[in-house]
């Protein structure tokens, strides 16, 4: 069964290997080039995302390109390297507990289809498996070298999700008290600094980076005065709207077995209480973003992953029918409902149309621009900054979004954007205005009736649009 795993796992990544780079890494791939051509992060470029992410889709352009095929070397290869932790964590529970894991997770991902490719959640969790490893080797064998390589670690998942700061907090809880009951307060004390003082190094160095960019100040402005009081509310849906979740089920039910047989025969060690840390960390990852978006169940996918198979191997060398009974029936119904799902998205049907769009843009502003020539974007994710970074286009403002001016309208902050975006339209005005039918949360091309200012300076100083399907082109009227 596991051999039939391995096969199964390595036919759904090579039907991936074509995947068209989309969604919300094409708008990571254009700010990581303005960066790479000198673009200040935050100042020069407003979005709500923290640093480390520009800094790996930094390296990925520089050391791969930013085609399909780098970005699909990529995420495989980092699927790998978390599966491989997921397995080396649960390594000792069994050589089935491991296998199971790590196909469970990479199943999960690989069902996800082109749009969880890379993105950010899914990169955290290498962060936190491989964190988490270094507390229990830490707990297992009271090395403070596992505490130093798990801080660093867990500190640069930080600088790609701060949410990543409450499961390290969780950690760094255990580790106080662990050290505390072992060796008295000096001892915990002294593991505890080790722990938080690696955790800080990647943050500070981040910051560092920022602050010696220009772009500190910017950032700072950004999650005080709109990520945290505005951002945060935006789009939120229902916290229990749960994609794929029938999937769910099964792997909810082997969580609980798992827990539940290992404390039953008393034998509940560091790794399950780190491993079922994880899970509550996942759950309020995902609950307290409260946007509803598959891709922040991740860091609950993959401690679910570990420990869905965690007693197998135990209950079967035991003879506990019921236990290994439960858990074999678990682990086949997730495996049959993750792969018909990840065999249908393989075909990638829907982000081909997407990327259809993408190529449609391109092919309109292409005749348009002349070099040196600019283009605003009024989008989110429907491919109009994905365009630009194929074409090498800038935008002539720092605003990669339309989606900041329209909710919360009557508040200072979101009048004020209007203020500086009007500004910079001004004085630096695009060749063409590209303005996307559908608006994030919601509207439609009737939302720019809401920002008059732009409204006006589309009638008043660009041709009648140009209409396609799922965008309307605004070019500039030539003044004699």
């Amino acid at each position: 069964m596991v051999a039939a795993g391995v096969v199964f796992v390595a036919l759904l990544a090579w039907r991936s290997r074509g995947w068209p780079l989309i969604h919300d890494v094409a708008l990571m791939h254009y700010v990581a080039w303005r960066i790479g051509e000198g673009a200040i992060p935050y100042r020069d470029l407003f979005d709500m995302n923290q640093p480390g992410t520009y800094l790996i889709h930094l390296a990925v352009l520089r050391a791969l390109g930013g085609g399909d095929l780098a970005w699909r070397l990529l995420d495989l290869g980092w699927l790998a390297a978390t599966a491989g932790a997921i397995a080396v964590f649960a390594a000792p529970w069994g050589a089935l507990a491991s296998a199971a894991g790590a196909l469970l997770f990479a199943t999960y991902h690989l069902a996800g289809g082109p749009w969880q490719a890379g993105q950010r959640d899914f990169l955290l969790c290498l962060f936190l498996i491989v964190g988490a490893l270094g507390v229990v080797r830490w707990l297992e064998r009271r090395r403070l070298v596992s505490l130093v390589w798990s801080g660093a670690v867990l500190g640069a998942g930080i600088s790609v999700k701060p949410h990543a700061a409450l499961f390290a907090g969780a950690l760094a809880a255990v580790v106080a008290i662990a050290a505390a009951r072992a060796c008295g307060a000096a001892t915990a004390g002294a593991a505890s600094a080790v722990f938080v003082g690696a955790l800080a190094v990647a943050p500070l160095a981040v910051l560092g980076w920022l602050a010696a960019t220009g772009g500190l100040a910017a950032w700072y402005d950004i999650v005080v005065h709109y990520l945290i009081p505005l951002y945060s509310r935006l789009g939120r849906a229902s916290p229990w709207s749960v994609y794929r979740w029938h999937a769910w089920i099964p792997i909810a039910l082997g969580v609980a077995v798992s827990l539940g047989a290992a404390l039953q025969r008393r034998g509940a060690g560091a790794r399950h209480l780190v491993a079922a840390l994880g899970v509550g960390y996942g759950i309020v990852h995902y609950v307290g973003q409260g946007k509803g978006w598959e891709y922040h169940l991740y860091p609950l996918a993959a401690f679910a992953a570990l420990l869905v198979g965690a007693e197998l191997p135990l209950a079967l060398a035991a003879r506990r029918r019921l236990v290994a009974g439960a858990l074999a029936g678990v682990l086949a119904v997730s495996f049959v409902l993750l792969g018909a799902k990840a065999l249908e998205a393989s075909a990638a049907e829907f982000w081909w149309t997407r990327e259809a769009i993408v190529r449609e843009v391109e092919a309109d502003l292409r005749p348009r621009l002349a070099p040196g020539d600019t283009v605003q974007v009024l989008d989110t994710t429907m491919g109009g900054l994905q365009a630009l970074f194929r074409l090498g286009v800038r935008e002539p403002t720092r605003f990669l979004y339309d989606f900041h001016f329209f909710p919360d309208e009557d508040s200072p902050v979101v009048q004020r954007l209007r203020a500086e975006f009007i500004r910079q339209l001004d004085a630096h005005p695009p060749r063409v205005i590209v303005l996307f039918e559908r608006g994030w949360p919601a509207g439609g091309y009737e939302r720019i009736e809401r920002f008059p200012a732009l409204a006006a300076r589309l009638r008043e100083r660009y041709e009648p649009p140009v209409t396609r399907a799922d965008y309307r082109l605004y070019a500039k009227r030539h003044d004699p």
